[in-house]
């Protein structure tokens, strides 16, 4: 699928304003979707929506179909009358801008709970939409709602952990734990009933004003997850529970033993016998929440690098081939074209580039790794193409501004020769960088909101080699300055980047006229 010029900001939902501590799906969403609106933007970029497991990271999920609980607005709770004024009041006052997650995580799931007693206790007549829900989405709520609950009966130790008939669902325990946790479960199901009502209706007022949701899938799942606990066969898992072998990338010039991931890797063989199921669930649950998908490491769908289990390093790793050819084709013989945008950074083959190429995925290019002699040049303006997304930098980078104030302190040549690449040699480089991407031939940008409000590396959202302190950044509205939709609707009509000028044809002239 080939997409419109448009121009979008990548901000995750937590990094929005909140009393509560975390951004959520209240009205500082629908606020941000209005400035969007005002500066002509048409794309919101936002991480994986699941329930943060290891790390409070989006990318370790316990599960790749459940929304995390801690995005649920409190305020819309209350005007249900889940929630009372007084439950409000007894909320801990937090900081502005990081999120303390142990204490958020703490203090959110009390309200929840009190909303769900209070939903319980007014249930008397079924709610259709709350039976409607569960009904549909049993296919991956049963087990979520079940691995949650027992999780947390087991103090939220990792399933392997646990009890071993529940662990390895032994004959007649998923019944048995099932009738013994039977409120927990009711609760987790509830949870993920709000997520989804509160979400979709903020994706539908984004919708309605012509902004469209691009949601982030990670190619592998985590280890505890209500994934892999539910479908071990699908999994790189022993039957003892302990990882056969493990998902990371090979050594290269910025790591001499590679990267260990450890997440488990797909039986591809066992997906294939019944045409990648698995994989058509999760596409098909992931468009319900986004209307496009960016897939992350989209090159482990070509080959992957698969290393022992019990590997220290990812030294001793080895490429397999990955079907991803046939995945895609099933995927779209089931759900038609695949607006999908594939993340090709990183060591990129030809085959790559064909498997991208054959479904006209457009791939990523990032504006900061292009300066200096050793930068890549790919990844310069004057070297993009349409069918591509151009990004200043990423939530793994450090925002624009603390790059190129690292740069010019710094020895290398990144800063001189971006200064000469751009002719701008002033002190925003973070905004000439803004608009050459802008005035790129790619046919989507799109700007981390710490570049637009020009932020340095206090902003940062993840440092990946760091334990620790990520995905805590949010802005405040006082960091909006008045003029700032304006400038990126000028922005937008310099460079078309709008629906208006799609299909934008030149008036015909009649020449068709008597020159007698």
């Amino acid at each position: 699928m080939e997409f419109e010029r448009s121009a979008g900001v990548l901000l995750h939902p937590t990094s929005l304003p909140s009393k509560y501590g975390i951004g959520d799906f209240g009205k500082d969403a629908y606020k941000f979707v209005d400035f969007l609106e005002e500066a002509s933007q048409t794309l919101w970029q936002i991480f994986p929506l699941g329930p943060t497991g290891y790390g409070d990271s989006p990318y370790q999920c316990f599960s790749a179909f459940a929304g995390n609980p801690l995005l649920i607005s409190p305020d819309i709770l209350v005007e249900e009358g889940l929630l009372s004024e007084s439950d409000l009041a007894a909320y801990p006052k937090y900081n502005d801008v990081h999120i303390e997650f142990g204490e958020v995580i703490n203090s959110k799931t009390e309200l929840l709970k009190t909303s769900f007693n209070n939903y319980w206790m007014k249930k008397e007549t079924n709610d259709p939409n709350y039976d409607e829900f569960v009904k549909k989405n049993s296919y991956w709520l049963d087990d979520y709602a079940l691995f949650m609950s027992v999780k947390q009966f087991h103090n939220s130790v990792t399933w392997s952990q646990w009890s071993k008939d529940i662990a390895f669902r032994q004959e007649g325990a998923v019944e048995e734990w099932s009738e013994k946790l039977k409120k927990d479960i009711l609760y987790h199901k509830f949870v993920q009933y709000q997520f989804d009502k509160q979400w979709k209706k903020v994706k539908e007022y984004a919708n309605n004003k012509g902004i469209k949701i691009i949601g982030d899938l990670p190619i592998y799942i985590a280890y505890d997850s209500a994934d892999l606990w539910g479908n071990k066969e699908l999994f790189s898992v022993g039957a003892d529970g302990k990882l056969e072998t493990v998902a990371g990338v090979p050594p290269d010039y910025f790591s001499p033993t590679g990267q260990l991931w450890g997440n488990p890797l797909y039986k591809w063989k066992k997906m294939e016998k019944n045409n990648f199921e698995w994989w058509k669930k999760r596409i098909s649950k992931t468009l319900e929440l986004v209307d496009i998908i960016r897939i992350d490491h989209f090159r482990g769908f070509d080959a992957y690098w698969e290393i022992p289990g019990d590997a220290p390093t990812a030294v001793t790793g080895r490429w397999l081939k990955a079907p991803g050819e046939k995945l895609f084709n099933a995927i779209k013989d089931s759900l038609g074209d695949l607006p999908i945008l594939a993340e090709d950074l990183g060591v990129i083959t030809k085959d790559v580039e064909k498997l991208r190429d054959k479904f006209n995925f457009p791939g990523m290019k990032i504006l900061q790794f292009a300066f200096g002699s050793a930068g890549d040049k790919n990844f310069l303006p004057h070297n993009h193409i349409k069918n591509c997304v151009v990004f200043t930098g990423s939530h793994d980078n450090d925002t624009t501004r603390g790059f190129f104030e690292e740069a010019k302190n710094s020895d290398s040549d990144i800063y001189e020769f971006a200064q000469d690449y751009l002719g701008y040699y002033g002190n925003d480089m973070r905004g000439a960088l803004i608009r050459s991407a802008y005035m790129s031939v790619a046919n989507i940008v799109i700007i981390p909101m710490q570049d637009i409000l020009n932020l340095g590396t206090d902003a940062r959202m993840n440092f990946p080699s760091k334990l620790g302190g990520n995905w805590t950044w949010r802005f405040t509205w006082d960091q909006i300055h008045p003029t700032l939709s304006e400038d990126y609707d000028k922005l937008v009509e310099y460079f078309q980047r709008h629906p208006k000028y799609i299909n934008n044809e030149r008036e015909e002239i009649d020449t068709s006229g008597d020159d007698e």
